[in-house]
């Protein structure tokens, strides 16, 4: 299965299928222009399951670069160790960079190829669900102590390869972090899609057929926003349905504390709160969502963890905080996004009820 992105800066194409790495990279490889150099950024873990296969699979010489697990390899330091092992190994701007790995690889990499030499070209090989959103749309990010993703530039790959093979080695943790953005994709887009999800008994149990056809669905909602807005300065806020949140209590646990997936979805449901103030979601509904989160095994337990004294620094350091206002990513009714202003007082407000409602459903 072949998806375009089509940008303003940037054409490419997202490849889908199983076992696809070494014909969808000689494919590739015939439309890019040559490269002096391969390197492979990875981490430890991803690099620990899957070096066998990379290595006999991938068709063209390379050198990688191993880097710490989780959001880890996102900080200044390894930044600078990323970028010192491109110079050791004499890149320059022919240089090709892979990605191979979840979202942080993915993030960190996509970084270091837009600031190495000023842009060197990459290629995006995602090794998790979670990063079938995080791979597409050139979004690239280092975390700062004060906030995640906060450091960071919109690079564009020159193509995602989305090898599912990939996918068989992840924990349910993982598989249940990533359909958080399944989840998301249906949310803001289709109705009847979303219902299907929401019925299905386990999360972590989807056939691998059934999990490709949902994969494929969720980047076409990416592609085709981030076609229409390539840097975020309208439609594709709504990608961040449940992020505000979500991120103040992922940054509030320590980075690695909570999946992002397992944030994502824990704002989601405080995003839904808020869309039945401003939108047409009923409390039925945001129930019956937090009901199927909960026995899926999502950890709601970690918002009675912080306070809202604690979440709030990190709320107002989001980065969608525009002329000191939180600008939230609400649902008029499912599949119709918006952006709403609120208030840190209705904020507060807002943790509140979500707090009494967790009491209510999650007993």
């Amino acid at each position: 299965m072949r998806i375009p992105v089509n940008t303003a800066s940037h054409q490419y194409e997202v490849v889908i299928g199983n076992n696809i790495l070494t014909s969808a990279m000689e494919s590739l490889h015939l439309h890019l222009p040559k490269e002096d150099k391969i390197i492979v950024f990875t981490d430890e873990n991803v690099w620990k399951a899957h070096k066998n296969y990379f290595t006999e699979s991938f068709p063209y010489p390379f050198e990688v670069f191993v880097m710490p697990a989780g959001e880890e390899c996102k900080s200044f330091d390894n930044y600078k160790e990323a970028n010192s092992f491109l110079i050791d190994n004499k890149c320059t701007r022919k240089s090709l960079l892979i990605a191979l790995g979840g979202g942080a690889v993915g993030d960190l990499s996509g970084f270091v190829a837009a600031t190495y030499m000023r842009g060197i070209p990459f290629i995006q090989v995602p090794t998790t669900i979670l990063a079938h959103d995080s791979a597409v749309g050139g979004k690239t990010a280092i975390n700062h102590p004060e906030g995640k993703n906060l450091i960071g530039a919109f690079y564009q790959p020159k193509a995602v390869i989305y090898d599912t093979r990939f996918l068989s080695t992840l924990s349910e943790r993982e598989v249940r972090s990533g359909m958080a953005e399944v989840i998301k994709h249906a949310m803001i887009s289709d109705e009847i899609w979303l219902q299907e999800l929401l019925s299905i008994q386990s999360i972590t149990s989807i056939a691998d057929e059934q999990l490709a056809s949902y994969l494929k669905a969720g980047i076409e909602v990416k592609a085709n926003i981030v076609a229409e807005d390539e840097t975020e300065q309208s439609v594709r806020k709504y990608l961040n349905l449940g992020h505000t949140y979500g991120h103040a209590i992922e940054a509030a646990a320590g980075y690695g504390g909570l999946a992002h997936g397992e944030a994502v979805v824990i704002g989601l449901v405080y995003a839904l709160i808020l869309s039945e103030r401003y939108g047409k979601i009923s409390r039925e509904f945001t129930k019956s969502f937090l009901k199927f989160a909960y026995s899926n095994g999502y950890p709601f337990d970690a918002v009675s963890n912080y306070s809202f004294d604690t979440l709030e620094p990190f709320l107002v350091k989001d980065k969608k905080v525009e002329y000191g206002q939180l600008q939230f990513v609400l649902l008029n009714t499912i599949g119709e996004p918006f952006i709403q202003t609120i208030e840190v007082s209705e904020c507060r407000e807002v943790d509140l009820e979500y707090r009494a409602l967790l009491m209510e459903v999650c007993k």
